[in-house]
């Protein structure tokens, strides 16, 4: 039990980190030269699936690393 939690831990990192490196809106380098976007606008489509899947994998890598911490 503790290496397959292991390995969904390492999974589960790694799908986070994607999750989170594609939510990126384009502030790179523009908000150091003055091109700030302070608009509002809502999540649609993809945005809103990859938004509420980081949300996801984040809890199921808590769970998972308070599983292993327990076991």
């Amino acid at each position: 039990m503790p290496n397959f939690l292991s390995i969904a831990q390492i999974v589960l990192a790694t799908l986070l980190a994607g999750a989170i490196l594609m939510q990126s809106r384009g502030s790179g380098l523009s908000s150091v030269f003055g091109g700030e976007s302070t608009f509002y606008h809502t999540r649609r489509g993809i945005e809103n699936i990859i938004f509420w899947a980081t949300i996801v994998l984040a809890i199921l890598f808590v769970a998972a690393s308070v599983a292993s911490f327990l076991i």
